[in-house]
């Protein structure tokens, strides 16, 4: 199986527009979280549809999932936390989303809210247990947050990680958990795009100014994750050792297609 995954559009329609361009090329799409911008001169509610134009167009392509970011809020529940109503149920058009599990081959897919009180922390908690009844071979999450003290958290002053997050890693061990939300943790010193909790693996693709985004490509029957960016392309390998530096990619792959290939330094 191989997969694409990208975080943090904040409705920036050009990262958009280059996701549906190369997501015939991947078996499974995953957007992790904040694909609004609350900082948008454009309306919340139009934001949405827009986006959601842009999920139906992946959905053609490919098989998509998704979850919800903290800039994805736009509803509140009965304990009057915050939610992204518009990526639940009928709302989303059958794109897989917060509170969903599907399993694609071999591989059981978890997808969580981002969360903003006690019910809701406590529904992903109840989640992951019913779905931990359905693991397969390989479990991935798919949550905004990274986990707290961890590398993928750092920002260059502080982490900002998930302390929860953390937490559930140790407790049910999914094999893979792909986030977002911390933009700067990739560029700055003593933060990565990668790490590891125990067995687990974690990602974060970063974000930055500009198209393509920064992205991770994954292959499950390679065993091998790239981090492919304007700053940089990097890889590892997810039957062995996570190594500290993290390996830069020195030539692409025999399994990844030409289309894949990142971009060349100064591009993007």
């Amino acid at each position: 199986m191989r997969l694409l995954l990208v975080s943090d559009f904040h409705y920036s329609l050009p990262l958009f527009d280059w996701v549906v361009e190369v997501a015939g090329d991947f078996d499974v799409v995953v957007m992790a979280g904040d694909h609004l911008d609350l900082a948008s001169i454009v309306d919340g509610r139009a934001q949405s549809v827009v986006v959601q134009k842009y999920f139906n167009k992946l959905q053609a392509k490919t098989r998509l999932l998704i979850c919800s970011g903290n800039h994805d809020l736009d509803a509140k529940n009965a304990a009057g936390e915050k939610v992204a109503r518009w990526l639940l149920g009928d709302r989303n058009k059958g794109v897989l989303s917060d509170g969903d599990s599907l399993a694609v081959g071999d591989t059981l897919f978890t997808m969580c809210p981002w969360w903003d009180g006690p019910v809701s922390r406590a529904a992903i908690g109840e989640q992951f247990a019913k779905a931990a009844a359905l693991r397969q071979a390989r479990w991935i999450w798919i949550y905004h947050a990274p986990p707290a003290d961890s590398p993928v958290a750092w920002a260059g002053q502080r982490h900002f990680g998930d302390a929860e997050l953390r937490r559930w890693i140790e407790t049910f061990q999914p094999d893979i958990v792909m986030s977002g939300h911390v933009h700067e943790a990739p560029y700055v010193k003593d933060g990565s795009w990668v790490d590891r909790i125990g067995s687990t693996w974690i990602f974060n693709t970063g974000h930055y100014l500009g198209a393509p985004p920064a992205h991770i490509i994954m292959d499950t029957e390679a065993g091998e994750a790239l981090w492919l960016s304007a700053a940089g392309n990097q890889y590892v390998r997810l039957d062995g050792e996570l190594e500290r530096p993290v390996p830069k990619l020195q030539a692409i792959p025999g399994w990844l297609k030409a289309a894949d290939q990142p971009p060349a330094p100064g591009q993007g």
